[in-house]
């Protein structure tokens, strides 16, 4: 979690130094969902995750080098610097991507689940999303063909209380994500999303059952976003008292009750390792304009697609 925190802390200030291009969001005050999720899971089970994903990756074995490379553009990058911060992916440690799209990780996953079944390995895919996808039809069917087929699949929204701009008490007509989960027959639970103990203990009893082949599960974890949806958002659909509120209760403080005496030189090695990362990605050479292509299916004649 303290990972989580410097790495987002360090990629903020330098998009507000205008070094970072592009445009960035950050999970800030989101940590104990990524490491309560990612602590029960295998490096070959499978996670997909958001536009707000650095912690996920981070979680689930990311490179801080690597992915900070790729923030800056540069072509030691995860993806050569061609995707920058909402592109992330590393295949060898099981994260199939983060996706700008909302909503759009989840089919992926299925399909990570489908493949695990077929292995037989007892293998697991983890789908992150928050609630604004809920409303997406691709979280429906999702739940339907896992729940029809049985697959080794656990849904998790981080529900971070807003879609964007837009709170989600007018967005949902539904009290609790978790309450999708009763129609397809799969088991549903919401927990504390800022209590990492929580976060962890609700993870494994649902990996278990569908590595177990169990079937499908839904879990939504209720946290909240320190930052606005982007770095740069003026946040005027909120009030600062809110904010302080959900800041008191700072998932990270609430562990190191547990902790006591370690926390220090834990955070203390997190901003050196991410200090490092800056450093050693601001070194390396920007993805090269002829790149552009690299990598990219060619169609019979050659068009690009």
């Amino acid at each position: 979690m303290a990972r989580i925190r410097q790495f987002e802390v360090a990629a903020a200030k330098l998009m507000a130094s205008g070094r970072l291009p592009g445009t960035l969001h950050v999970s800030i005050g989101q940590e104990a969902v990524a490491a309560g999720v990612c602590d029960v899971l295998r490096r070959d089970d499978l996670i997909t995750t958001t536009h707000r994903g650095h912690g996920h990756c981070l979680a689930k074995g990311g490179e801080p080098r690597a992915m900070m490379a790729e923030l800056l553009g540069r072509s030691t990058g995860y993806c050569g610097g061609r995707s920058g911060s909402m592109h992330i992916a590393d295949p060898a440690a099981g994260i199939l991507g983060a996706n700008a799209i909302v909503g759009a990780g989840i089919p992926i996953a299925l399909g990570g689940a489908f493949a695990a079944a077929r292995k037989g390995r007892g293998g697991v895919a983890v789908a992150f999303f928050g609630e604004g996808a809920v409303a997406q039809g691709v979280f429906h069917e999702s739940l339907n063909l896992a729940a029809l087929w049985k697959l080794p699949i656990v849904f998790v929204c981080e529900n971070n209380q807003y879609v964007e701009l837009t709170p989600v008490s007018v967005h949902l007509a539904a009290k609790h994500v978790a309450d999708h989960a009763a129609p397809y027959g799969i088991p549903g639970s919401q927990v504390d999303g800022n209590d990492a103990h929580a976060v962890r203990d609700a993870a494994d009893e649902a990996v278990a059952r569908a590595r177990e082949g169990g079937g499908p599960a839904l879990l939504e974890c209720l946290t909240y976003r320190w930052h606005g949806h982007f770095e740069g958002d003026p946040q005027k659909y909120r009030d600062a008292a809110e904010v302080a509120e959900w800041k008191a209760g700072d998932p990270l403080n609430r562990l190191a009750a547990s902790l006591p005496g370690e926390t220090e030189a834990i955070d203390d090695e997190a901003r050196r390792e991410m200090a490092d990362a800056v450093t050693a990605a601001e070194a390396d050479p920007l993805a090269a304009p002829d790149s552009v292509t690299a990598h990219v299916y060619r169609l019979p004649g050659g068009a690009l697609r």
